[in-house]
């Protein structure tokens, strides 16, 4: 994403469509595809998870790629004969930082949903390795006489997510500095 933001031109048409090839898939067949090539371990499902979740963080950091690399501090930095190296690495990407780390926040929310559903289905970490989808899955056969055994990993789940997006959130408000106005 940084490359194709700052460079442009063909860097960015190749990169990008290469992300666009990436997200013509639905990431979730694809997650139980590679996960019936090479089976459920908690391994393969971290690799898979992580592999089909960049797409999105590449289109986000080429857009505040493209916002920033016409600013006057970028301008002025090439003006000083700053190497392209130097403004992408000292100038841009910390100044794109504040989406990536909202996103990737939120990515891991996704992430465990992800995975929570992959092991509800048994597709996922295989038991006895603890997870909560296969916690949900043990208790769903008793959820008549023992409803508990569902509910709480089912919150558990929901406050984890919750508590990620809200870190996302309150990450976004104290970093961005076009909220502080």
């Amino acid at each position: 994403g940084a490359l194709a933001g700052y460079y442009r031109g063909w860097v960015d048409q190749a990169l990008m469509r290469l992300v666009d090839v990436m997200l013509c898939f639905p990431v979730f067949f694809l997650i139980l595809a590679v996960i019936a090539f090479l089976g459920p371990s908690i391994w393969n499902i971290m690799v898979v998870i992580g592999l089909t979740g960049w797409m999105g963080v590449a289109r986000l950091v080429r857009a505040e790629f493209l916002s920033l690399r016409e600013r006057e501090f970028v301008v002025a930095a090439r003006s000083l004969g700053a190497s392209d190296a130097r403004l992408i690495c000292r100038h841009l990407l910390p100044n794109a930082l504040t989406p990536v780390m909202v996103s990737a926040t939120l990515g891991v929310a996704g992430a465990i949903l992800t995975e929570s559903a992959l092991s509800f289905l048994g597709l996922g970490v295989q038991p006895p390795t603890p997870s909560w989808g296969n916690i949900l899955t043990m208790g769903k056969d008793n959820i008549e006489i023992a409803w508990w055994l569902s509910v709480f990993p089912g919150l558990a789940i929901l406050v984890t997510v919750m508590s990620y997006n809200l870190l996302g959130e309150g990450i976004r408000e104290a970093i961005d500095p076009r909220l502080k106005e």
